[in-house]
């Protein structure tokens, strides 16, 4: 059966055939050949700001009460990393004091973060970048999506 015309062993042609699977592989490009560019050469002279909202309530739901404000500085933390590509993220002191403003279970449920990534100066680093995440003081959330920030 090696024609791939759609025979299968055990039934006629008209029944659940079609192609054998070794045949349709056959026809794909390979992964290897796919031109898979890396983001990282073209991310390190990067250097962006943008702002984002971050809704912390989904983020945090069923989690104990004690452990609310260290999952969402946490989880600010994972969502800068994911968006810039940095390991390397650190949080401004107004926006740990925003995360922490109503104690340690009730966290507010949306902030607005500016997210820079910025050159490492120190020689040692592991990583040539980091992003800076600061608080953006907004009234209102609505309406406001994601933006670049120039500077």
């Amino acid at each position: 059966y090696g024609d791939c015309s759609g025979r299968t062993p055990g039934g006629p042609a008209g029944r659940g055939g079609g192609q054998h699977s070794s045949c349709v592989l056959a026809d794909r490009p390979r992964a290897s050949a796919m031109g898979k560019e890396s983001k990282k050469g073209t991310r390190v002279n990067e250097i962006v700001t943008r702002e984002y909202t971050i809704n912390i309530h989904k983020r945090l739901l069923g989690m104990t009460f004690k452990r609310r404000a260290p999952r969402a500085v946490s989880e600010v933390k994972k969502f800068a990393s994911k968006a810039m590509g940095t390991s390397d993220v650190r949080i401004d002191q107004k926006l740990n004091k925003f995360l922490w403003s109503k104690g340690v279970k009730n966290v507010p449920y949306r902030v607005r973060v500016r997210i820079a990534r910025k050159r490492n100066d120190d020689e040692d680093a592991k990583e040539k970048l980091y992003s800076l995440c600061t608080l953006v003081e907004v009234k209102t959330f609505k309406g406001v999506g994601t933006t670049i920030v120039q500077e």
